[in-house]
């Protein structure tokens, strides 16, 4: 059963919040980070990517990077830019995108959840990833950043949110530069906190959505912590990491593209006459893009005109939760036996698009250095805990989740 408790977030003074938030550290590069940051002292980026503060000749990994997020995050808190709650509380944040909502509460979870099986994962983590964030979150002497989970919804769950909502004020609402609008709400009410542990207490499996390398970092301060002090009891902020819980029903997966920049020494005939060994390749009549709208069908755009393919019966195993993704299809039957894409995780000749910046971006970069493009469809929220409850992993960038949560609203400190 899952471990769910509050705790006393640190979070920003109101109107200073729009300031503070900021996109996940991992969906900008440095230069990206950076000109974010550019002009807003505030900016949790200097707490999450401080390398932005330092000399381009001081590396993205060296020593004074996390040595400077500590004294960056120091500062935010004795300039009064963040401060500390008092009691241990849940957090509700909401947040608003093209007329869709999707509502978690901020909580820490169990990092023995995560060690047992509780919290339930889908992706393989790369151990430099896990260094970072291990650094950043042991420096700071801090969670960051949350962890993005979900689990299957909960009725009373979703009552006690709703409610809160209806009848308390939020902390803060502002619409971020991408159009999307945050709120946050305090939920304080002690006979709820404590009734909120105690449903999650009968909730089976918590699913990491976004955020593997986070858990696993944080596990790994967790172990750390409990090496340096062997007298600890369980109950040490350390033993848990946070996170923003969502129900299922909320979260909405965006389809994930791949770009390759040659066509392994194919010209575009026999590309064609190849690809059509495991797909019906049709030519599509028409101006738009092509957007699959259904399983096992792919666009593929080619010399400046776009490809329906479909996978014929037998390429793959309907009844396997891995072999019947896309992404798997796609990666089997094309991309390794055609393109020589062996490890999309590794192959510098393979990139990938979120379906957050449209199909038009792959014919953009299709016409520039890439040699072909494939639009997809969107891996499932239940394609994604069938294969977390199979102990299965999925392939590489499998899943793009929209909106991205803000970070800088909430962290949670790792020592009492």
């Amino acid at each position: 059963m899952a471990i769910v408790r509050p705790f006393k977030g640190i979070v920003p003074k109101k109107e200073l919040a729009e300031q503070v938030a900021c996109l996940p550290y991992d969906v900008m590069n440095r230069k990206e980070a950076k000109e974010m940051a550019e002009g807003n002292a505030n900016s949790y980026l200097h707490i999450v990517r401080s390398e932005i503060d330092l000399p381009d000749s001081v590396g993205d990994y060296d020593q004074l990077v996390y040595e400077t997020a500590r004294k960056n995050l120091d500062q935010f808190i004795s300039d009064g830019i963040l401060s500390q709650d008092n009691e241990p509380i849940y957090y509700i944040y909401r947040q608003l995108m093209n007329g869709r909502v999707q509502t978690g509460i901020v909580a820490c979870t169990s990092i023995d959840d995560y060690i047992n099986d509780i919290i339930k994962k889908h992706e393989f983590t790369r151990p430099a990833k896990e260094i970072d964030r291990i650094n950043n979150f042991d420096y700071c002497d801090a969670n960051t950043e949350p962890v993005f989970l979900t689990y299957r919804k909960n009725d009373e769950i979703n009552k006690i949110v709703n409610d809160w909502i209806k009848f308390h004020m939020p902390i803060y609402n502002f619409t971020s530069d991408d159009a999307i609008t945050h709120i946050f709400w305090k939920l304080d009410d002690t006979k709820l906190v404590a009734r909120i542990g105690e449903i999650f207490d009968g909730i089976d499996y918590l699913y990491i959505a976004d955020g593997h390398h986070r858990s696993a970092s944080s596990v790994k301060v967790g172990l750390k912590r409990r090496e340096e002090y062997p007298d600890y009891n369980g109950s040490e902020e350390f033993n848990y990491f946070m996170a923003v819980i969502f129900p299922d029903e909320d979260l909405f997966i965006m389809d994930y593209n791949r770009v390759v920049k040659d066509l392994n020494g194919y010209t575009k005939e026999s590309f064609l006459d190849a690809v059509s060994q495991k797909f019906d390749c049709v030519k599509v009549d028409q101006e738009e893009p092509f957007k699959p709208m259904s399983r096992a069908t792919f666009g593929m755009y080619l010399d400046g005109a776009w490809y329906k393919l479909s996978a014929k019966e037998g390429t793959y195993n309907a009844q396997d939760p891995v072999d019947r993704l896309d992404v798997s299809i796609l990666q089997k039957n094309l991309l390794q036996p055609i393109l020589g894409i062996e490890n999309p995780r590794t192959d510098n000749r393979i990139d990938f698009v979120g379906g957050i910046r449209g199909l038009g971006a792959l014919e953009k970069r299709v016409d520039g250095e890439f040699a072909v493009a494939f639009s997809m469809y969107p891996t499932t929220m239940d394609d994604l805990i069938d294969i977390a409850n199979a102990g299965e992993v999925m392939p590489p960038k499998s899943t793009w989740f929209e909106p991205k949560l803000r970070s800088g609203l909430f962290v949670h400190k790792l020592s009492d």
